[in-house]
Parts: structure tokens; sequence; C-alpha cells
């Protein structure tokens, strides 16, 4: 079972789940596929990254085949996947695309979250 600092949302709920939440708490989207070997393969690494912070940084995930999904990655132009964007106070902060490891993914937070630094 999966941790509520880790979930799945969808165009539905990106307003709320990322965009008002990122204004108290950075939130790494995850732009995946099921199809896509690279996002399998992340996917458990970020798990396990976002674990160390234990909630002080959340994880969406977001399946770009269901539903109007696709209509979000054309929004904020991810051209591959997986294409993992952080998001603080409403507003995308950086983002990173393909499979990366640990060591990068932490850099990653650590050097883009102005939240994180208060």
């Amino acid at each position: 079972m999966k941790p509520d600092y880790i979930f799945n949302i969808d165009l539905a709920d990106f307003e709320k789940k990322v965009i008002e939440v990122s204004y108290n708490t950075p939130v790494l989207v995850d732009f995946w596929a099921q199809w896509c070997s690279p996002c399998l393969f992340i996917a458990p690494i970020l798990e396990q990254v976002l674990r160390q912070y234990e909630g002080n940084v959340l994880l969406a995930k977001l399946e770009i085949d269901e539903g109007d999904n696709m209509k979000l990655a054309g929004k904020y132009q991810v051209r591959g996947f997986p294409t993992i964007i952080l998001f603080e106070e409403g507003q995308e902060v950086e983002r990173f695309s393909s499979a990366r490891p640990a060591s990068f993914i932490e850099e990653f937070i650590e050097s883009n979250s102005r939240i994180l630094e208060l």
C-alpha cells in the first residue's frame, strides 16, 4: 500500500491536488505511461526517494493515456515520458525527463525546492 503522499491524479483533480496543494507543499508530478519502460523503471525509485521526505514533498502520478490526461501533457508541453515536473506555489519550478537514479532525484528536489528551504 502506498503512503498518502504518493497518489494518482487526473485532469479533473489536477488543480485541487497539485496546483492548490503546491502553495504549502512541493508536488512532483510524474507524467508516465504504462507502455513506457523508463516510466516503469523510475516509478519505484521516485517512491523510494519520496519516502525519505515523509510527506514534505508529494508525488502525484499522472497516467497520460487515461481519460483526458493527455491534455495536461499538452498544456505543460511534455514531449517524452517519463517527465517529472516540480510544482510550488501553483507554478512549475523545474523538470526532468527519462529514468534517473535516486541520487539525481534527491539533488533535483534539494536544489530546486524553495519551500523546503524555509
